[in-house]
């Protein structure tokens, strides 16, 4: 009404929250608090502006966490890794001669591998590259006892992948062969059995090895000990067949021939043969420390015996005639074996390092450093079996069950043969180049492993890397030529040290920088 008076007071109608407060009418109180409205758009607006950037960057920040790689990366299954080795997944197919070999009897030796490795429980003491996979397929065939060549093929295929393995660059693995020898001996010393056979003596030492253990390792350093706490080398062959350890009660038995000692020496286990018909089994114990060198080696290089004509066999016949030249070569051969007796009858083969007794035609020995007992290897070529020159084709799955100091490498088998003079003929001539073939257990499956495998990040751009060099441009042209004379004619290259990376920023409190702000703030706008 255009008639009211000026003294009533007219309320806004409050459209909003009914907590907000009352438009006023009067002119100056609307001017205070349009200033008081301009100041408070003035602070939110630049507390906005500020704002935006920490946004931004936060938002950059959880961007980025989405579309990079977490470091380091996630933990993940390795495909299968063995030291200086290649290897190339095969199908069945691609093996020669494994539908005609007998898996039966391949079968049964790998069983017998079976019993330790299925009783194991925890991690070994070693890590190999096979690792525990092995009692898998050990607990299936340990209840599994099977009379039929297919269903033992059958086995083997449903439970391993064939890996065709070599050392690195190579194509081929190399064999060679061992026996178990039958010596005549006696039980004390005579005028015709004066070599003895010594047991481990009681101040011999393996680093890393109980002294209480029944067999120590073929390799590591090895002391004598001299009174309570002095190690010193222990004794080499020279001195021990000088007598340095003679009348101490070592003495299992005694041979004929000093070449008799190293034959079993080298093969690692024998039969001696008494006049009364008994019969006395030897196996290895311990070494003296010193490594192997071989004795057919020695004769090649010296031009004595050509290398395509090399055997034992040839190696015996040699120091026979050579006594004196027999004496010296065997001392070339720093290397010394000490034996135990061990209860077998004449009718057992000879117990590998795995424990298991070996199975001629079926067991070899491995490099125990990469290789777990039990596993299975297909090798493939050919070899001299029947007779020197004789090229038979050997196809055929053997089980890892024995290892030796001379056996190094990713594929490289002594085959064992058995006991006797013709097992000692076949095994001494083969130093042949053959295929091997690996038998994985599923579970190591290295084609599943390398698809779950991160793939690696991409390689930066040509002109990133123009941008970040890895070396500092001054120091390469600074860099000054080496002398020619100490380089010995070598041509001179200068070396750029790598460029050291930006010091790190220094941290800032998160809550420092906020009262910092927030005083700043209310100071400009007090």
């Amino acid at each position: 009404m255009s008639g009211h008076s000026p003294a009533i007071r007219r309320r806004a109608i409050r459209t909003g929250n009914w907590l907000a407060l009352e438009a006023p009418t009067n002119p100056l109180r609307l001017a205070r608090l349009t200033a008081a409205c301009c100041a408070i758009a003035l602070l939110c607006s630049t507390a906005a502006l500020e704002a935006r950037p920490r946004h931004a960057a936060k938002a950059t920040r959880h961007s980025a966490v989405q579309h990079t790689r977490h470091l380091p990366y996630p933990r993940l299954e390795l495909p299968l890794q063995i030291s200086g080795s290649q290897y190339e997944p095969l199908a069945w197919t691609d093996m020669p001669g494994w539908s005609d070999d007998d898996h039966l009897a391949a079968y049964k030796a790998f069983r017998a591998s079976c019993r330790p490795i299925a009783a194991e429980h925890g991690l070994p003491s070693e890590s190999k590259a096979l690792g525990t996979s092995l009692r898998d397929p050990c607990r299936i065939a340990k209840g599994l006892e099977l009379t039929d060549e297919a269903k033992a093929k059958a086995f083997f295929e449903e439970h391993f992948l064939p890996l065709r393995i070599s050392r690195l660059g190579e194509g081929e693995g190399f064999v060679t062969g061992y026996y178990e020898p039958v010596l005549d001996g006696s039980r004390t010393q005579t005028d015709v059995y004066n070599v003895p056979v010594y047991r481990r003596p009681s101040n011999l030492f393996v680093r890393g090895a109980k002294q209480s253990s029944s067999g120590l390792p073929n390799k590591g350093q090895v002391f004598r000990k001299i009174g309570r706490r002095k190690l010193v080398p222990y004794y080499d062959r020279a001195e021990i067949e000088d007598g340095v350890i003679a009348g101490r009660g070592l003495e299992i038995c005694w041979l004929k021939e000093q070449t008799d000692l190293l034959f079993a020496q080298i093969q690692g286990s024998a039969r001696v043969r008494f006049e009364d018909g008994s019969t006395l089994r030897i196996n290895y114990d311990a070494h003296n420390g010193y490594p192997y060198t071989p004795v057919g080696r020695i004769l090649i290089d010296r031009g004595i015996v050509p290398k395509e004509q090399m055997s034992m066999q040839k190696i015996r016949d040699w120091m026979a005639q050579n006594p004196d030249g027999a004496k010296e070569l065997r001392r070339q051969n720093r290397s010394y074996v000490f034996f135990r007796e061990v209860q077998l009858s004449d009718k057992d083969e000879a117990v590998g390092a795995q424990g298991v007794p070996l199975t001629p035609g079926r067991s070899i020995a491995v490099d125990k450093a990469l290789h777990v007992y039990g596993t299975p290897f297909f090798i493939e070529g050919e070899l001299p079996i029947e007779s020197e020159q004789s090229k038979t084709p050997f196809r055929r799955l053997m089980i890892a069950q024995d290892t030796g100091s001379a056996i190094v490498g990713p594929a490289r088998a002594d085959l064992y043969f058995g006991a006797g003079a013709d097992a000692g003929k076949v095994s001494g001539r083969l130093r042949h180049s053959m295929r091997f073939v690996m038998l994985v257990p599923r579970s190591l499956d290295p084609v599943a492993r390398g698809r779950r495998m991160p793939v690696p990040d991409e390689r930066p751009s040509e002109k990133i890397a123009k941008l970040f060099p890895q070396t500092d441009p001054k120091e390469k042209s600074a860099a000054k030529p080496v002398d020619a004379s100490a380089a010995s004619g070598a041509q001179a290259a200068s070396v750029a040290r790598p460029v050291p990376l930006p010091e790190r920023r220094p941290g800032i409190k998160a809550g420092d920088e906020r009262r910092h702000r927030h005083f700043r703030h209310h100071r400009y706008y007090r």
